[in-house]
């Protein structure tokens, strides 16, 4: 590619691109208020989303952004504290847009919301130029999704399996797990290239996940952008547009591209705290109308297209556990499919604590063979009525008999809970996980096509144990085998 040529609409987009970008004319103004993070620039007729720079005597000049206009003001969100602004400062527009450089050279490295590295390697040579707030490829040239993503995690690959090109969110309160399943994905999927962004993430958390949760298999192929909650909102929100434009980069070389946001909550609060500042009216929670709006512009930049794909998992911070709360509501509207993590499985040690009667993968029928189908549909069936009767049972009012396929839920539990447990350092290629599911599937319906007078019959379950129809456990060294083989 040549130097200074753009990525963003196919391989066509030339310098004329980045004359749009480039101010025709020295644009000047002066401080004349501030409000919180907002300097409001008097004679100053800056696009909105221009880039301005604040001047500053002892502090030095500080980078801002046009959030909007006021009485005939412009508003400027800076990235940086107001400390050392005063009035009358002078504030110079330096370019209509941002632009972001890329190439091959981002792979493995981790860069802040800008672009910059900050990962202390030397800088590579980046050749291509791609915008952040590039728009969503059109509906009409979108391809259906026909093939599945391998993502590593057996509850996904073989109960919510994904598809290239799709979104689905990761829904779940704090300190249940979402950070690990990430993780676990970056290690074990199939995609060419992982680019995740940690928005808004505790500053001891970033070093914890490179180095125990994304490794140094991981980091190979991965591109990591990283926005801290000590830093500004306008970097929290720009660092999601930064992972999204790396991402579109490399779909359009080609490449399947797995894009891990954690978490577009704290994105959304980010523009909360742009919006009011600018003067809009908070809705439910304070949302303003603009979070509403950005966040299908944001998830739907994702997808397939003719040249890749961006298979996108989107973690959203369910506040106080209410799955109504306004982001979560959102995004459930906008995503192909979502996975929502249970405090109540993660209390019981069973990880990932994936709700899989909860959860929904809006594209498996398309991506999935009519075998894999109906084995998923038998394995949510027992897991939907074990459910309800577990009340009953966990105080010995339910009488063995009564109903057959809750005698099937009991005695196939184990078996099912083991091959949706995982340990985080292990995994099964895709083909392997089906080929368990659908087991386990068919020795299911052979308990259910069982008279309930029958004799015990042994069942083989992926915890490595045969259960009878009397509820005795014993051990099947043989199938016990065959699920560790997997998991190496």
């Amino acid at each position: 590619m040549e130097a200074g040529r753009f990525v963003g609409k196919g391989m066509e987009a030339t310098l004329f691109d980045n004359l749009n970008h480039t101010p025709t004319a020295s644009l000047t103004g002066t401080v004349s208020e501030t409000i919180g993070m907002t300097v409001v620039v008097a004679d100053f007729p800056a696009p909105v989303g221009a880039v301005v720079r604040v001047e500053r005597e002892a502090e030095g000049p500080c980078e801002g952004e046009v959030v909007g206009f006021r009485d005939g003001r412009t508003l400027v969100y800076l990235q940086s504290a107001t400390a050392g602004v005063r009035r009358g400062n002078k504030v110079r527009m330096v370019r209509a847009g941002r632009v972001l450089k890329v190439g091959e050279g981002l792979l493995g490295r981790v860069l802040d919301a800008h672009g910059t590295f900050i990962d202390g390697r030397p800088q590579p040579l980046l050749t291509g130029r791609a915008r952040i707030d590039r728009q969503p490829p059109p509906a009409t040239e979108r391809p259906r999704i026909r093939e599945p993503l391998s993502t590593g995690v057996h509850a996904i690959d073989s109960l919510l399996t994904c598809g290239r090109g799709q979104r689905l969110g990761i829904f779940a309160g704090s300190g249940v797990g979402k950070s690990v399943l990430l993780g676990m994905m970056t290690r074990n999927t199939n995609a060419d290239v992982i680019v995740t962004g940690l928005i808004g993430e505790r500053g001891r958390e970033v070093n914890e996940f490179l180095d125990r949760d994304l490794g140094v298999e991981g980091m190979k192929r991965s591109v990591v952008v990283v926005a801290t909650s000590n830093e500004s909102a306008l970097t929290r929100l720009q660092a999601a547009s930064t992972a999204t434009a790396i991402a579109e980069y490399f779909r359009d070389q080609g490449k399947q591209v797995l894009l891990l946001m954690d978490s577009v909550t704290r994105f959304a609060m980010a523009q909360r705290e742009i919006g009011l500042a600018a003067g809009e009216p908070p809705t439910t929670r304070g949302y303003p109308p603009s979070m509403y709006a950005l966040l299908p512009r944001l998830v739907e930049r994702a997808g397939q297209t003719s040249q890749g794909s961006i298979t996108a998992f989107y973690t959203v911070l369910v506040e106080g556990d209410d799955e109504n709360e306004p982001v979560a509501d959102t995004m459930r509207g906008l995503l192909d499919g979502h996975v929502w993590l249970s405090r109540k499985l993660a209390t019981r040690g069973h990880y990932p604590a994936i709700d899989i009667l909860s959860s929904i993968s809006r594209v498996m029928k398309d991506i999935t063979s009519p075998q894999h189908q109906a084995a998923a549909q038998t394995i949510r069936k027992l897991l939907s009525v074990y459910a309800e009767h577990e009340d009953l049972l966990s105080i010995g009012a339910y009488r063995r008999g009564s109903n057959r396929t809750v005698d099937v839920a009991v005695e196939m539990r184990d078996a099912i809970e083991t091959l949706l447990r995982q340990p985080i350092d292990s995994a099964a290629p895709y083909e392997k996980v089906v080929e368990l599911l659908i087991a386990l599937a068919e020795q299911c319906q052979v308990r259910l096509a069982a008279p309930a007078t029958s004799p015990a019959i042994p069942i083989q379950g992926a915890a490595g144990a045969a259960t009878t129809s009397g509820g005795a456990t014993q051990p099947s060294a043989a199938n016990g085998t065959r699920v560790a083989q997997a998991a190496r």
